[in-house]
Parts: structure tokens; C-alpha cells; sequence
């Protein structure tokens, strides 16, 4: 798919837009100001395949506990900050990578040059982020409601006020609890900047619900060319927000990250427990990092045949369980021994 051409900028060492592979972000849930608790997640965050990870920076002492949590982790630290400049101001002085504001609702435009000054000196971008529950008070009375057209608004009149200050070191997200709306908006925006685009369904919801709408809304956008960084936004761990944001991209042929699980509905001529087994095959390759496709299938006679594209395989029978590379049988366990003989076989693979 041909993806629409944008400005490249650099968040740490990661390139954002112009081109660049569509890079995954997550936020933090831990206190800021809990270093060990914090540098702990961002690692967990790592091991993922997390790109970018953003932390809230509530007060003055979690832009000073900043500094010690960015010398710690190896992956770019973004400081969220809202309302206080100086919380801002602080951050890049403790060495986030990036600093995501609101500028409407910094408080007035000297307070944002501050910002933008700091920035520019320490020569990392701002991302402008727009919310449905942030919008300014003229802009809701205009329109009634959030709508898209009102997100796109907002983000053009905060865009304007930063490129007044001479600064162009722009990334841009506007985000929507609804999906129809996000993506109207985020199609709408597309069009009038050449600045990169961080896309996301904010508040989407639980573990299952949240990645259903972040898949339906950022595979549209992604599918269109829109989108140069990314975040699954849902109320869990936050690792789960990274493994989803990968397999989106993956579904897409954007990126590639770690094996590929397929697995067969299920149906009366199931010889073994597929949900069980494709379930507990699914967590124990979730850290892996080389590409290959794995398949569980509940019968012998469908199984290789239908799954004859996977690497490895593992199809159940009366007796005995199947396991199968490229479609042709290699092996036949007893089916009490067959998941574990069926990972070591996997293990193989992820080594090699």
C-alpha cells in the first residue's frame, strides 16, 4: 500500500514519518516518580518491541525522577504533560526524547514560547496532542459536540501557534473514544499537513473490546496510508498495547515482529483442544522474535492440507497428535506428550 508522503523528524534515535516504518508506542501505568517501578515496565516494554514509550509527568518531582528512568531504559521516553510549562521546560532539561502538550492548554502563548524555545535548544519535537475531552471552549460552542471536523480545528489553530515560533519539529495526533469519528478526522488532517501523524482510538477500552476498535480504526487509516507512529490505547498492561499494535501492523504487511499464529476455528471433527493449545502456544511465543508462522489445527485430515504455508504445525487425531512442516508429517506424538513436543520443535525455530 502506498503510504502518504510526510516529514520525517526523530524521536531519540527512532524516525518518525517520511517514509519510516510505522513505529509502536505505549504509556506507562506506573508513578512516574516510582523510578524502579517505571524503568521495570519500560523493560517489559523493550522486550516487546515497544519503540517510543511516553510517561506522565504530573508534578515537579517526576520531572526530576525523570532524568534517573531516561538513563536507564534504551528506547526513547516521551514526557506527557498538561497545563504546567514548567513541568515541560523541566522534562527536556532530564532528557525526554519528546514532550507531548496541548498547547491550548498551556495557559498563554508565553508560557508555550517557553516550551518552544526549550525544544528547539535541546532539538527534540512537540507533539500536538488534541482530544475529544480537551477541546477549547469556542471551538465545542461551534460545533456542539466533538466532532471531527472540531479535532481538526483545534490541531490546525495549535499547529499555527507553534509554527508562529519558527518551530516545525511537529508530530500531530488527534484522538476519538469513536472510531468513525477518529478516523474522519485523522483523513481530514491528512490532507492540509505534511507533518507526521501519531494515530490512536483513545479510551478504547478493556484488553478485548479496546484492541477490536483500535483494529478497525487504525486498519482503516494504516490501509490508507495514514499513520507514521502508533498506540493501541487499552485499559491493561501496557505491554498488551504493543503486541497488539504489532500484530495490526503485521495484518497489514507494514511491519514483521516475532512469530505468526494461525489456528482453525474449531468443529465437530476436532481431535484436540485447539483454543487450549493455540492459546498456551500463543504466550509462550509472545517474546520471540524471529518471523516464522506457526499453525494449530484440530484434525489430521484438515490440518497439514489447510495449513500447508506454516512452518510448523500441529494437527490433532484420534490417537496421536501431528506435527507437520510445509504441510508434510515429520513427527507423531502421543497426544498427552504432544504440546510439549510440539514447542520444542518451535523453540527450534525461534534459535535457528
Amino acid at each position: 500500500m502506498k503510504r502518504k508522503k510526510t516529514k520525517k523528524i526523530f524521536v531519540g534515535s527512532v524516525a518518525v514519518g517520511g517514509g519510516a516504518p510505522v513505529s509502536v508506542q505505549s504509556m506507562t501505568n506506573t508513578d512516574t516518580r516510582d523510578v524502579k517501578a517505571t524503568v521495570s515496565q519500560i523493560k517489559r516494554l523493550e522486550k516487546a518491541g515497544c519503540d517510543i514509550a511516553r510517561v506522565a509527568v504530573p508534578d515537579d518531582e517526576a520531572s526530576e525522577t525523570l532524568r534517573e528512568i531516561v538513563k536507564k531504559v534504551n528506547i526513547p521516553v516521551v514526557a506527557d504533560i498538561h497545563f504546567d510549562y514548567r513541568l515541560a521546560v523541566k522534562s527536556i532539561d532530564s532528557g525526554a526524547a519528546c514532550i507531548r502538550i496541548n498547547p491550548g492548554n498551556i495557559g498563554n502563548i508565553k508560557r508555550l514560547e517557553k516550551i518552544i524555545y526549550k525544544a528547539a535548544e535541546a532539538d527534540i519535537p512537540i507533539r500536538v496532542g488534541v482530544n475529544s475531552g480537551s477541546l477549547e471552549k469556542d471551538i465545542l460552542k461551534k460545533y456542539g459536540h466533538p466532532t471531527a471536523e472540531a479535532l481538526v480545528e483545534s490541531a490546525l489553530r495549535n499547529i499555527d501557534l507553534i509554527e508562529k515560533m519558527n518551530f516545525k519539529n511537529i508530530k500531530v495526533s488527534i484522538k476519538s473514544s469513536d472510531v468513525i469519528t477518529s478516523i474522519e478526522a485523522y483523513r481530514n488532517l491528512s490532507k492540509k499537513v505534511r507533518y507526521p501523524l501519531h494515530i490512536g482510538i483513545t479510551e478504547a477500552g478493556t484488553a478485548f473490546s479496546g484492541t477490536v476498535k483500535a483494529s478497525v480504526g487504525l486498519g482503516i487509516l494504516l490501509n490508507e496510508g495514514i499513520g507514521d507512529t502508533m498506540r493501541v490505547s487499552l485499559s491493561a498492561d501496557p505491554v498488551k498495547e504493543v503486541f497488539a499494535g504489532f500484530k495490526i501492523l503485521k495484518s497489514l504487511g507494514l511491519r514483521s515482529r516475532g512469530p505468526e499464529l494461525i489456528s482453525c476455528p474449531t468443529c465437530a471433527r476436532q481431535q484436540a483442544d485447539v483454543i487450549q493449545i493455540a492459546q498456551r502456544i500463543e504466550k509462550k511465543i509472545s517474546g520471540f522474535k524471529s518471523q516464522f508462522k506457526v499453525a494449530v489445527m484440530g484434525c489430521e485430515v484438515n490440518g497439514p492440507g489447510e495449513a500447508k504455508e506454516a512452518d510448523i504445525g500441529l494437527a490433532g487425531s484420534k490417537k496421536y497428535g501431528v506435527i507437520f512442516k510445509k504441510g508434510k508429517i515429520v513427527k507423531k506424538v502421543s497426544k498427552k506428550d504432544m504440546f510439549e513436543a510440539f514447542f520444542e520443535e518451535v523453540k527450534k525455530l525461534e534459535t535457528n
